[in-house]
């Protein structure tokens, strides 16, 4: 297997080496660039962002500082996707996120992980395994999404929340680990902040 399949392979590696580490810099380069920008220039930061990235739809936006191991190269993302400040991607293999998704500040995701045994460690070696967040996901201030996790569509994580296992769609789930609170339903229809009614009649939208 050559050495940058084993970024993708889901098997340990070493990502200390030398090529490894220079592909990996020249990627980090244009992150700086984005982080420098001013609050003003949106077009830059679109345009670095469709330069950085594996993939992006239309109207996204994150919110600098962006921080990211590869410097956005393994990340994918849909149409209507915004993250707010200090959004940081672990980006070793490939990390999907899907259309409308919103992140608060603070937001970690990783696909990178190290052997629990200590002699595999010190060496430091490290494996990867990609992440999928669905479409219309809320992520909130300071979640943290572990290697491996999938949410599904729809989905609500609450701030503070450790997702260490896949969350399915059309739920609110919080808490270290993170768990299902319930089912996003009729309630939430009526109301949206402790009690507070959606006022229908003032909103662009239709009555789901």
């Amino acid at each position: 297997m050559a050495k940058f399949d084993y970024l993708h392979s889901e098997k340990i590696y070493f990502p200390g080496d030398e090529d490894l580490l220079k592909e990996q810099f020249g990627y980090i380069d244009k992150l700086y660039d984005y982080n420098a920008t001013r609050p003003y220039e949106g077009e830059k930061r679109a345009q670095l962002l469709r330069e950085m990235l594996a993939e992006v739809g239309e109207n996204c936006y994150i919110e600098p500082p962006l921080h990211s191991n590869f410097g956005g190269h393994h990340v994918h993302l849909g149409r209507n996707v915004y993250a707010n400040f200090n959004l940081t991607l672990v980006d070793d293999t490939h990390i999907y996120i899907g259309d409308c998704t919103m992140m608060g500040p603070n937001v970690t995701i990783a696909t990178a992980g190290h052997p629990v045994l200590p002699e595999l460690r010190e060496k430091g070696y490290q494996y990867n395994v990609p992440v999928h967040i669905g479409r219309n996901c809320w992520l909130g201030a300071g979640v943290i999404v572990l290697p491996g996790v999938t949410i599904g569509d729809n989905t609500v994580i609450g701030a503070g929340s450790v997702v260490t296992r896949d969350i399915p769609a059309n739920v609110v789930a919080v808490g270290s680990p993170c768990r299902v609170l319930r089912e996003i339903g009729q309630k939430d229809r009526e109301t949206y902040f402790r009690g507070r009614p959606i006022d229908w009649d003032a909103l662009n939208v239709n009555n789901p």
